[in-house]
């Protein structure tokens, strides 16, 4: 089995790669790989934990993709790399009960991408990898949904015979994920309530916590947005608290490095990410967070035919400071990679530009009417503060961009106005 370009990992990056290649190579010339069947926009994962997105609503297909964009798919984990003889290994594929279904194979290939994304970072943290929930894939997303709903069921239940009942949820970790969790999860308790929770009243009842290690949440974006995320998430009740250093975490509760207690339920793990661990067994060379190291052409270093892009990839701009873990960065970078791909499938000699990150600013969600955040970034030296419904409009641009560029402008209209159409039709949080 062969590939001319292989790319492993079919995130915003890696998709976007594959999806635009294909188009103008064809399947004989680009392969995806990746360990699920469909795709799924990393930072919506917030909104299917809550119960608000439907997740096989809006999962992709990565073989239909592949159909339309003329790539191949690869069902499978990559778990080994030959860099000699330009192979990767693509591992089985078994049922539930262990039986099965695809055998190993291993791919030839003349160019490899790694764009295999990121997974929490537990810092050594004791406990935190048995009692939380880090919202790495769907199927942790899920499960945190799943896991909501019998909690919220069990609360009501508890508070039916009139007995003292509540629901701690406690988020540990105030970037955007966490926030957005939390401002998310109260938003949706509402709506919960109202679908036959009748003795719950979630202002109350359905306490949510947000701890965070550092002075202020969102410390990566500027003051005014985290100041503004504070006041948001203050007047939805939920309780944040920084200078807040997690210690130990049992199956009931978070204990802080002053010896607080923080009464949980129900635990997420949003404090930080690092490169799957199974990079550093491949022979590349990886940095204390386990990402590849590129250079500033994506290309790994002393690794010719190999790049690596997104979260999984060590990469400096040109001031010398680390490419943040961002959707916008995979973006920028497919981009990059698409263009010399193309010049080199054409027979162009290489235009010789390194890679520069562009920042255009960031938003944040809370909920599905307010979002807050900056634009341009460091674009120009301007950051421009945007917050309500003319910021809520631009984050949701961001993912129908994202369609785009896999799906292409037509279906794209006609997939978000389905899904406007089906959001009136349905609850307006997925029950079951």
């Amino acid at each position: 089995m062969r590939g001319e370009i292989v790319i492993v990992g079919g995130g915003a990056g890696g998709l976007e790669l594959a999806c635009k290649l294909g188009r103008k190579l064809g399947p004989s010339k680009v392969m995806l790989v990746d360990s699920r069947l469909f795709h799924i926009w990393k930072p919506s994962l917030h909104e299917v934990a809550a119960g608000t997105l439907d997740v096989h609503q809006e999962g992709l297909s990565y073989q239909m993709l592949a159909h339309d964009n003329g790539f191949t798919f690869l069902y499978g984990a990559m778990t080994g790399l030959d860099t000699a003889g330009r192979t990767i290994t693509v591992g089985p594929i078994a049922t539930v009960a262990g039986e099965e279904v695809l055998p190993e194979r291993h791919v030839s290939y003349a160019r490899l991408v790694i764009a295999v994304g990121s997974v929490s970072n537990y810092f050594g943290v004791p406990g935190a990898k048995e009692h939380t929930i880090s919202l790495n894939a769907t199927e942790d997303a899920e499960r945190f949904r799943l896991t909501l709903l019998k909690l919220l069921a069990v609360t009501e239940h508890r508070k039916a015979d009139q007995r003292p009942a509540g629901l701690d949820v406690v988020i540990i970790g105030g970037g955007a994920t966490g926030v957005e969790l939390a401002a998310e999860l109260r938003e949706a308790s509402w709506v919960y309530a109202s679908y036959g929770f009748q003795h719950l009243q979630p202002g109350r009842d359905v306490r949510i916590t947000l701890l965070e290690g550092a002075p202020r949440i969102l410390a990566p974006l500027p003051e005014r947005v985290s100041a503004a995320a504070s006041r948001l998430l203050g007047e939805r009740g939920i309780r944040v608290v920084t200078d807040c250093r997690v210690t130990a975490i049992d199956a009931d509760k978070v204990t802080d490095k002053e010896g607080n207690s923080y009464p949980s339920d129900l635990c997420v793990w949003a404090a930080g990410i690092r490169a799957p661990e199974f990079l550093s067994t491949l022979g590349l060379p990886v940095n204390k967070g386990g990402q590849v190291e590129v250079d500033e052409f994506l290309a790994v270093r002393g690794v010719p035919g190999v790049y690596a892009m997104g979260d999984c990839a060590a990469c400096t701009d040109g001031d010398g400071k680390p490419v943040p873990p961002r959707a916008q960065a995979a973006h920028q970078q497919a981009d990059y990679l698409l263009d010399a791909f193309v010049r080199d499938a054409a027979g162009k000699p290489a235009s010789g530009k390194p890679y520069r990150y562009r920042d255009y600013g960031s938003l944040v969600s809370f909920g599905q009417t307010t979002t807050v955040g900056s634009l341009m970034g460091s674009l120009k030296g301007l950051s421009w503060f945007v917050e309500g419904y003319f910021a809520r409009t631009m984050y949701v641009s961001l993912h129908l961009l994202h369609h785009r560029a896999v799906l292409g402008s037509v279906r794209t209209a006609v997939l978000a106005l389905a899904r406007f159409l089906i959001k009136r039709s349905t609850p307006l949080v997925k029950l079951h």
